[in-house]
């Protein structure tokens, strides 16, 4: 959708859909830096070049505002602002939790949290039977899984199969996942402070 340095005459928010945020190296390796999710903003008031290379891997549906006039418009009316900053720290948040899943999460744990993120943010899941239960189709392949969590192939599909043999979750073909027990994904994932799920 969008090249790293490329101008940036407009920002956005996602309404529906998955993208991913990747930096290419000097030497041509891309890494993949993180996630755009329903609600996450797209685009800085004040910088007319995008920072990341964005590229869709669900079909996406932004709303789109130029971005000279939404400046003059959080100039005129303080809570736009505020509210942007307020998105801005929940991404720096993010970007620490990120951290540690990275740095000090076992493999089994990064997949599960990878999957809590996307359960608990993605505005197309649907519940199930017993209200805990839900069902997602996963928005990246498993070579995109290994290459943002750090893994290889081999590991994300070693721990996908562990996590469907063990119950957390199950399979339909390899993108449609149901998760029985969202309580028992977010203990799988080690994170025992969540708020529960996004309803």
């Amino acid at each position: 959708m969008i090249w790293s340095g490329d101008k940036m005459d407009f920002v956005a928010s996602v309404v529906s859909g998955i993208a991913t945020l990747t930096q290419t190296l000097e030497d041509g390796r891309t890494q993949m830096v993180g996630l755009l999710l329903p609600s996450d903003f797209v685009g800085r008031p004040g910088r007319d070049r995008a920072a990341y290379n964005i590229t869709a891997t669900t079909d996406i549906l932004m709303c789109c505002f130029r971005r000279k006039p939404f400046e003059e418009l959080m100039d005129r009316t303080p809570h736009i602002a505020q509210r942007l900053l307020q998105m801005t720290l929940d991404e720096l948040d993010a970007a620490r939790e990120w951290m540690l899943l990275l740095g000090r999460k076992t493999a089994r744990e990064k997949i599960a949290s990878l999957l809590s993120i996307v359960a608990r943010r993605d505005a197309s899941i649907r519940h199930r039977g017993n209200g805990n239960s839900l069902t997602f189709d996963l928005p990246l392949t498993r070579e995109a899984m290994a290459d943002y969590l750090g893994l290889t192939l081999e590991t994300v599909s070693r721990q996908i199969s562990a996590l469907k043999r063990d119950g957390v979750i199950e399979l339909t073909g390899k993108r449609h996942v149901i998760v029985p027990d969202m309580e028992r994904l977010l203990m799988e994932a080690g994170d025992d402070s969540d708020g529960g799920l996004l309803t």
